[in-house]
């Protein structure tokens, strides 16, 4: 019986890592993706100039992307 114990954490840890590694992995590519200016008017975004940081789309969905 305590060995079926050990194994079942094992699994729970096994898995509650690699959901957190993949939620981490999406979460980095979700923050900051670019788009092209061609790509920001075809999707209805404005052009907005941002201090220090360069120009980036105002998407009417109310996010905001980094200019490539």
């Amino acid at each position: 019986m305590g060995m079926r114990r050990i194994l079942g954490l094992a699994l729970a840890a096994a898995t509650l890592a690699g959901v957190s590694a993949l939620g981490a992995v999406s979460a980095g590519a979700a923050l900051s993706p670019d788009i092209s200016r061609d790509d920001c008017a075809a999707a209805g975004g404005q052009i907005v100039s941002r201090p220090y940081a360069g120009d980036a789309c105002a998407l009417p969905d109310g996010t905001t992307q980094a200019i490539t």
